[in-house]
């Protein structure tokens, strides 16, 4: 777990600098400076329609009485899709874009769910109780 947090807080954004340095050097100051502006407003704009519509599935299914476990994972997608789209960077533009649009973030969600099903299979063990009654047996005698 400290491998990925070191290359989230350290690889990420070297990565990203690198690429927001050479996308200035081929397009521009202003181009580079309004991408990043743009997809951030148009990512942002997005998730609040998403999580307006997410909203809606949660509070519709709970009016009948359903639990809305489904909805709920693509309201934290979402919600972390929205967060990496106010991230300056392409890298985390793309992330979030895939955690918002709900093709792609069915697709991510069947995949945490697998990988999810299949750790807790592998880290639980599994009890097995046995149980035989015998007709003679004398804790049953109430005489």
């Amino acid at each position: 777990m400290f491998f990925y947090l070191v290359l989230l807080f350290t690889a990420l954004p070297a990565a990203e600098l690198m690429i927001l340095i050479k996308l200035g050097q081929i397009y521009g100051l202003a181009n580079t400076f309004l991408l990043i502006i743009g997809t951030g407003i148009i990512g942002a704009h997005i998730a609040r329609l998403q999580g307006f519509l997410v909203l809606q599935n949660i509070q519709s299914q709970m009016n009948q009485g359903i639990m809305p476990t489904e909805e709920m994972i693509d309201g934290v997608m979402i919600l972390a899709g929205g967060m990496a789209l106010l991230t300056p960077g392409l890298i985390t533009d793309i992330l979030g874009f895939l955690l918002i649009i709900p093709l792609t973030r069915n697709f991510i969600k069947m995949f945490i769910k697998a990988k999810f099903m299949h750790s807790l299979n592998e880290s639980s063990g599994v009890i097995t109780i046995e149980a035989s009654s015998s007709e003679n047996d004398p804790d049953d005698d109430l005489s």
